[in-house]
C-alpha cells in the first residue's frame, strides 16, 4: 500500500534528482562559458569571436572566456571541443577550415566534424583581402599575378595555419589562375600578418578586421579582395574577379557549434542569445565596418551550410591533389 509519506518522499526525491542535473536548461548557464577559437589571439577569427562573444555573454547572464588554441591548423581545437562534455559550457568557434576542409585535407584528423557537433548558429561571413607591405613592388593584383606566373615557386603567402580561411582562398586562387605560390602557414593570422609586413613573405589572403587599420594607416596595400562585389567600407579596391578572374569568389565564415548531444533546450539558449547579439546596433556596426555581414541562422540552417560547404571543399581539395599527415 502507497501512503502519503511515501508518496511524499518519492515525488521530493525524484525533483531532488532532476534539480541536480547539469543539463536542465532553466538552470544554465549557471558560470562562465567557454569559447575554443581555434586560432591565435589577433587574427580576423579571434577579433569576431570576441566581438560577439562579449555581448552573447551579457544576452546569457554569463561571461564567455575565450581560449586560443593554435595548434595543426585548427585541429586541436576542433578534437578539444568534440570531446568536451555537451553540457553547453564548452563551445567552438568554427569555420571552413577546421570544419569544411581538414577532414579532407589531414588524414590524422580523428573526428567527423558533421556528426561530432551540434550547430547554434553561422555568425558571419566576411570577404577577405590580398595585401602586400606598402613598401612592395606591386601596386595592382595584376602586377602580382603576371609576376606569379612568370615566376613559379618564387612568390611566397603566409596563411593562418594549413586549412585556414587564408590559406584555402589563396589555393583556390592558385587552383583558377594557374599559378604556383609557395604556402608559409603560421600559428594565427597576426604572426603572418607581421612577417608579411616586414617583407619575410610576398603577400596574404586574409580577414579585413585583421589588417583594416593597417591599410588606412598605409602600412599595407590593399590589391583585391575576394567577393563578387566590391565591399562598401573598401570601394577603390577592386575584385579579383573584376581583375580578370571572374569565376573566382572565396568568403570566410564563422559560427558557434557545441559537442554532439548538447540539449536542444540549451543549444536554443545559445541561439537565442547569439543572434540578439548580432542584431546589437553596436556589433552590427562593428562587423559592417570590418567587412563581415552579420547572420544568426537557426541550428538546422546552418547544419545545412556546414554540409554544403564540407562537399564543395572536399571537391576543391580533392581536384587540388592536397594532403596533409
Amino acid at each position: 500500500m502507497i501512503t502519503r509519506r511515501l508518496l511524499c518522499a518519492s515525488v521530493l526525491a525524484a525533483s531532488a534528482i532532476a534539480s541536480s542535473s547539469p543539463l536542465l536548461a532553466q538552470d544554465y548557464p549557471s558560470r562562465p562559458v567557454k569559447l575554443i577559437v581555434p586560432y591565435a589571439a589577433g587574427g580576423g577569427t579571434d577579433a569576431i569571436a570576441r566581438l560577439v562573444a562579449q555581448t552573447a555573454g551579457e544576452k546569457l547572464g554569463q561571461t564567455i572566456v575565450i581560449e586560443n588554441v593554435a595548434t595543426a591548423g585548427g585541429n586541436v581545437a576542433t578534437q578539444t571541443a568534440a570531446k568536451a562534455a555537451p553540457d553547453g559550457y564548452t563551445i567552438l568557434m568554427a569555420n571552413q577550415g577546421p570544419m569544411a576542409v581538414n577532414p579532407h585535407m589531414f588524414k590524422s584528423l580523428k573526428v567527423d566534424t558533421l556528426t561530432a557537433f551540434t550547430p547554434i548558429t553561422l555568425i558571419a561571413a566576411a570577404p577577405l583581402v590580398v595585401i602586400v607591405t606598402e613598401k612592395s613592388e606591386f601596386h595592382t593584383f595584376k602586377q602580382l599575378m603576371d609576376y606569379a606566373k612568370a615566376h613559379p615557386g618564387k612568390l611566397t603567402y603566409g596563411s593562418a595555419g594549413n586549412g585556414s580561411a587564408s590559406h584555402l582562398a589563396t589555393l583556390l586562387l592558385n587552383y583558377v589562375a594557374k599559378t604556383d605560390t609557395v604556402h608559409v602557414p603560421y600559428r594565427g593570422a597576426g604572426p603572418a600578418i607581421t612577417d608579411v609586413l616586414s617583407g619575410q613573405t610576398q603577400f596574404m589572403i586574409t580577414t579585413i578586421p585583421s589588417v583594416a587599420g593597417m591599410i588606412q594607416t598605409k602600412q599595407m596595400r590593399a590589391l583585391a579582395v575576394t567577393s563578387k562585389e566590391r565591399v562598401p567600407t573598401m570601394p577603390d579596391v577592386p575584385t579579383i574577379a573584376e581583375s580578370g578572374w571572374p569565376n573566382y569568389e572565396s568568403a570566410a565564415w564563422y559560427g558557434f557549434v557545441a559537442p554532439a548531444g548538447t540539449p536542444a533546450d540549451i543549444v536554443d539558449k545559445l541561439n537565442k542569445a547569439t543572434v540578439a547579439a548580432l542584431k546589437d546596433p553596436t556589433v552590427g556596426k562593428r562587423l559592417a565596418q570590418e567587412g563581415a555581414k552579420p547572420i544568426g541562422d537557426t541550428p538546422a540552417e546552418f547544419g545545412k551550410f556546414i554540409a554544403a560547404e564540407h562537399k564543395r571543399w572536399g571537391e576543391i581539395i580533392k581536384a587540388a591533389n592536397l594532403s596533409l599527415n
